[in-house]
């Protein structure tokens, strides 16, 4: 008797770069900057893939967050008010993936050749394709080491001259290997994030106090989402009441200061 399968399998998949254990690029997203391109507007882009205006913006803000250049940039003023677009290094970005894309699909149809090897692939590809909750995700590199005798604080230069310092244990700096140089990522949760108008004299037990303009207010029923666009091209977002949104009064281009705690930063390594 010969040898019958249960059922015809198939290899597919699409192609997902991830950095840093993050869904960095895949497909959607690719699709994404794509509408963004055709519409010029980040709306009508998000409504054309099937997703909230929060959830485009999210996507967004985590591409231009863990590239090297923005991707994607915010115009203001003009006939329409502003809208969205796409800079060079976003319509490079597109032509590289869709060119790995192809060679991606040639490699699947020889693979599909060899379906125990495609499991096993296919399992592999379960592992790395890990995603986080925490809505703040950069990468940096690490400029200073401050150790303790129980925890060390390690400080972390983001794009341009913006850094925050995390509060890790000493074995986590020996496991991690986090030294100057060392390229790390980090996240903060946006409900650790605190907003202030104004620090006047106030004296403060946090290390990381980020100074940006609110470049996105996006209000829920119980909680708003504010968005704050750092000096060095980072966006860092943070989890606010209604009531506390309104007691801030805040508007697109105010400055604002995010604070937060040093052990409410959560580092990792590549």
């Amino acid at each position: 008797m010969g040898r019958t399968r249960p059922s015809e399998l198939e290899v597919s998949g699409s192609l997902s770069f991830t950095m840093a254990g993050e869904d960095f690029l895949g497909l959607s997203r690719i699709e994404l900057l794509e509408k963004i391109d055709r519409y010029g507007s980040i709306t009508k882009a998000g409504k054309a893939q099937g997703i909230s205006y929060k959830t485009a913006w999210e996507q967004v803000d985590a591409l231009n967050n863990l590239a090297a250049k923005p991707l994607v940039r915010r115009s203001v003023g003009g006939k329409g008010g502003g809208g969205t677009f796409l800079t060079e290094e976003g319509r490079e970005v597109i032509r590289r993936y869709r060119a790995i894309q192809g060679a991606h699909q040639r490699f699947l149809d020889s693979l599909g050749e060899h379906l125990d090897d495609g499991e096993q692939f296919y399992q592999f590809l379960r592992k790395v394709n890990m995603k986080v909750s925490a809505r703040n995700f950069w990468t940096g590199e690490v400029v200073r080491v401050y150790p303790g005798s129980i925890n060390t604080l390690v400080q972390v230069k983001l794009k341009g001259e913006d850094t925050l310092t995390a509060q890790v244990t000493n074995e986590s700096v020996e496991a991690l290997g986090l030294a100057p140089g060392r390229e790390v990522f980090a996240m903060v949760k946006a409900p650790a994030v605190v907003l202030v108008q104004d620090l006047g004299a106030a004296r403060l037990s946090s290390c990381n106090l980020l100074k940006g303009r609110v470049c996105r207010i996006i209000e829920g029923q119980v909680t708003s989402e504010v968005s704050l666009q750092l000096p060095g091209g980072s966006t860092i977002s943070a989890t606010i009441t209604r009531e506390g949104g309104a007691s801030l009064n805040l508007f697109e281009g105010d400055e604002v200061w995010a604070m937060f705690q040093e052990s409410s930063v959560i580092l990792g390594t590549v």
